[in-house]
């Protein structure tokens, strides 16, 4: 009964690790075949995300890139229709010949004549194929992305692999680590809790007893390549000593006012790792020779060393006492992790105080908790003595016997509490601004760190991942993410809870490389989402391997990644700067945009060139367009402006759209518009050249001559006017997204400026001094004047082309075709399953009990003569004060 279920709901609360999908009692009575359908449509979604899967892999095997693949298709169509266009231009001149020579005029074969003019048949056929196959996509495509990768060195890209330059583009998600990426990877102690006292400067009365192991812990418990080196004063420091931006630097915590400098000027340079960089500034602070302490004891004199991993989260040096008298563990680590295992700590005086469990919470509570949420990275730093003798401990703090020094857990235990530390990772000045361009350019940014969740929490909020309001499952430790991903033995990742946690997350705190690893194949092989993700990650660590191979896109630290992250990844960031990466995005659109720009001005040329030789064929048994004019043009439309439209610079504002996605078309609305609205007024102005021209300008017309004759000026303005309207719409090329001024910026692109005028250098030499070899004459000055004027109106014809409001038409037609399920958001992550049930079978209980109501009352009016139509309709329609003192009776009321 729906009863017994809440009460069993209701003792159930909301128990965390519970199965949230066992089925209702009351929903099986409801629908009976709910758990056949419900199985049904699983096993659908796993054969659609198989077949997925392999599409996937089909994909990324094939040694190319998304973009790569889809120039092909599109070649191989345009391929096809110019193989058709071909034979179709010959047969239709082979036919004309044959029907009206033979057929029509009755003549006889003649051997040499008839064999030229089938010859010169062949010649236009192959030329329309030459002109109409793209052979010049590849070319495009290889200048433009080896000309970005040059150029993305300059911006601390080092490219290894070539299709991640384009896919960086379709980027829709970027895991970043915190460390060096996001902020400045320069650590400094700048508060420290240290015999039961709070300090915000450096330390200063700190009893003897408590130096001696704190100077031991930092400078032996570390590696020794860690180290301050003297710093070179940078070039250029002087001009930011203004107050300026001074007050820049102390909104992001990078400046000190109370110091009155900036923090990381003039000190000395950090070596090795920064967090151990940054204790023994500590050290150096407090007048304590770091070396000195190391050159005691040199690394062969140490019992046992566990170094620091991502899933202990410390690191613990065994040293021995002097005099044989037997071993101190030094152990630094995650205050959270090393406080739990401690159970004294140094007090006021330097003695040794015991820490009870209330002990611990404080310390946590009062210190370690509001340090982290400043964005502190907090530390903490204990040890313990162990004798050789077996005998009692002296003290507390000092254990009587020696353990297994390879069992980790028998020598990490019952420590002492040196203190905690807080230590400063500045945020770079420069992350929330790109931040806040990729959030403006569709890109999610999601932030995996080892810290705690409160330091992580911090940061975020200072990088602009998230807002200060942000709601709380949009920051999750490792712990809880995995709790939540992973099936109720804990072993396997459910792909179905993880598509309701990741479009949420931002922030993945005391995560592993694992754990990294986890969240990126989870959002790349997520189907909740009709566009595939395109993911990219950084690391630094060998661990990151995995995670860095498994994304779209790997990023590696050019500083402080590993030789391992670096072979796994495909771009190396020289500067570990996430402005870096920002600008890694900016080329990948800007290889998209100027394939784009050669695409919709390479096929206007095809198509104007194609339809003209057609139609000319079947009207005058000629092309205007001579075969080696063709190759010119040829040349034209691939060489060089696979290089005048590839070379482009990327601008601020290719952020401003979304990332175009993978499944999107090469071809744009806008670009359609392009191709058919130049094509028309190409195609207008050549058949008025062609077929009128002669009478317009009063010159001889080159239509129906025999095949060696002379050219004349006739023709060679038609090509001369073709070539001047491909050269001037190859400025309207340069912006593919309906943009106004297509001047903007050409003064920059000296690579355009140079093809350009080559062009059209060429073009005047062919013209007056190519008669032979090209078929040209000789043109006046009116005639070459009207050859350019009608190329320039190509640039009228493209500012009227973007008075039609083609993407208003678009989205009308769009809203009278039948809408398609739109893209549903997955629940927040903090919903509970259980209390949704909860609410549910309450509310369907609730319903049954106001169903009987009605019937009870319903009877009683069949049974109770006494009760009046009247009253009735006057209870329910007087309101409701009155309800009750409208003349029922009490026994009515009763009822």
């Amino acid at each position: 009964p729906p009863s017994k279920e809440i009460e069993a709901l209701e003792e159930e609360g909301e128990g965390e690790g519970e199965d949230d999908t066992q089925p209702l009692t009351c929903c099986q009575k409801v629908n009976p075949f709910s758990r056949e359908k419900k199985a049904q449509q699983k096993q659908r979604q796993e054969k659609e995300k198989e077949k997925a899967k392999a599409q996937e892999k089909s994909e990324e095997g094939g040694g190319s890139s998304v973009l790569q693949k889809k120039l092909n298709k599109l070649a191989l169509r345009i391929g096809y229709a110019g193989t058709l266009a071909a034979i179709l231009c010959f047969l239709i001149l082979l036919l004309k010949f044959v029907i009206e020579d033979f057929a029509i005029d009755g003549q006889s074969w003649n051997s040499s004549q008839d064999f030229s003019r089938i010859l010169h048949f062949v010649i236009i056929g192959i030329t329309v194929l030459v002109v109409a196959v793209p052979e010049g996509l590849p070319l495009a495509i290889t200048i433009a992305l080896a000309y970005s990768v040059r150029k993305m060195m300059r911006d601390n890209n080092l490219v290894r692999h070539l299709h991640a330059c384009e896919t960086m583009g379709n980027a829709t998600t970027i895991c970043s680590d915190k460390t060096g990426t996001l902020t400045t990877n320069r650590m400094t102690v700048v508060e420290s809790y240290l015999a039961r006292r709070h300090y915000t400067e450096t330390p200063s009365g700190l009893p003897g007893s408590l130096l001696e192991v704190l100077e031991l812990n930092v400078a032996v418990n570390s590696g020794y390549t860690s180290k301050l080196v003297p710093d070179v004063e940078e070039d250029g420091a002087e001009d930011r000593d203004t107050p300026l931006w001074k007050r820049v630097l102390q909104s992001i915590g990078l400046y000190s006012k109370s110091k009155g400098q900036i923090l990381g000027q003039g000190l000395d340079k950090q070596i090795g790792n920064v967090t151990e960089c940054a204790l023994l500034g500590l050290l150096v602070s407090l007048g304590i020779d770091y070396e000195a302490v190391r050159e005691e004891h040199p690394p062969e004199t140490f019992e046992k060393v566990f170094t620091f991993n991502s899933s202990r989260k410390s690191m613990t040096t065994v040293i021995p006492l002097p005099g044989g008298r037997g071993h101190r563990i030094l152990t630094k680590g995650a205050s959270e992790i090393v406080l739990a295992k401690c159970t004294s700590i140094i007090g006021e005086d330097g003695s040794v105080m015991p820490l009870t469990e209330d002990g611990r919470k404080e310390v946590i509570a009062e210190m370690v908790q509001p340090m982290a949420g400043r964005a502190l990275r907090t530390l903490c730093l204990a040890y313990r003595d162990v004798h050789s003798t077996g005998g009692e401990a002296a003290a507390p703090g000092i254990s009587p016997a020696e353990p297994d020094w390879n069992e980790e857990e028998e020598v990490v235990k019952d420590l002492t509490c040196i203190g905690v530390v807080g230590i400063q990772d500045p945020v770079r000045p420069e992350v929330p601004l790109n931040i806040k361009l990729c959030q403006q350019a569709g890109i999610t940014v999601r932030m995996v760190t080892g810290d705690n969740v409160e330091t992580a929490r911090a940061i975020a909020v200072k990088c602009g991942i998230v807002e200060a309001n942000f709601p709380s499952y949009c920051v999750m430790d490792g712990k809880e993410f995995n709790r939540r991903v992973k099936d109720s033995q804990g072993k396997e990742v459910d792909q179905e809870k993880l598509d309701r946690i990741w479009p949420h997350l931002r922030v993945l705190a005391r995560s592993s490389p694992k754990d990294k690893y986890v969240l990126v194949d989870g959002i790349i092989s997520s189907h909740s989402r009709k566009k595939r993700q395109v993911v990219a990650v950084t690391g630094d660590g060998t661990n990151d391997g995995p995670a860095l191979k498994r994304a779209d896109v790997g990023f590696a630290m050019g500083i402080a990644g590993t030789d391992v992250a670096k072979e796994a990844c495909d771009i190396i960031l020289t500067d570990d700067n996430f402005e870096s990466i920002v600008r890694a995005v900016m080329w990948g659109r800007n290889v998209y945009d100027s394939i784009s720009k050669f695409l919709q001005f390479q096929l206007t040329v095809n198509i104007v060139a194609v339809v003209l030789a057609l139609i000319s064929a079947i009207v005058i048994d000629d092309s205007p367009l001579r075969a080696v004019q063709m190759l010119w043009v040829n040349l034209i439309m691939d060489t060089f402006a696979s290089l005048a439209l590839a070379t482009e610079s990327p601008t601020e504002e290719l952020l401003e759209r979304k990332p175009y996605g993978r499944s999107k078309a090469l071809i744009s609305t806008q670009m359609w518009l392009f191709l058919i609205g130049h094509s028309l007024f190409q195609l207008s102005v050549m058949f008025v050249l062609v077929f009128v021209g002669d009478k317009l300008f009063d010159i001889p017309s080159s239509a129906h001559r025999p095949l060696r004759a002379p050219a004349l000026e006739h023709f060679t303005m038609v090509f001369n006017t073709f070539v001047f309207m491909q050269i001037f719409n190859e400025i309207n090329a340069r912006k593919v997204h309906g943009e106004r001024n297509v001047f903007k910026g050409i003064h920059k692109n000296y690579v355009f400026l140079a093809i350009v005028f080559f062009q059209v250098l060429v073009q005047v030499i062919l013209v007056e001094y190519g008669s032979i070899v090209f078929s040209t004459a000789p043109l006046g000055v009116d005639l070459w004047l009207w050859c350019v004027f009608l190329g320039s109106c190509e640039l009228v014809w493209g500012q009227l082309l973007l008075l039609i409001p083609i993407n208003k038409i678009k989205h009308k037609i769009k809203e009278r075709l039948p809408k398609t399920e739109e893209e549903v958001e997955p629940p927040p992550v903090d919903i509970d399953i259980n209390r949704a049930r909860y609410l549910w079978v309450k509310s369907l209980n609730r319903l049954r009990s106001q169903i009987r109501v009605v019937h009870a009352f319903r009877s009683s009016l069949e049974a109770s003569p006494s009760i009046h139509l009247s009253a009735l309709t006057q209870y329910t329609s007087t309101p409701r004060a009155s309800r009750y003192s409208s003349g029922v009776t009490g026994k009515e009321t009763a009822v």
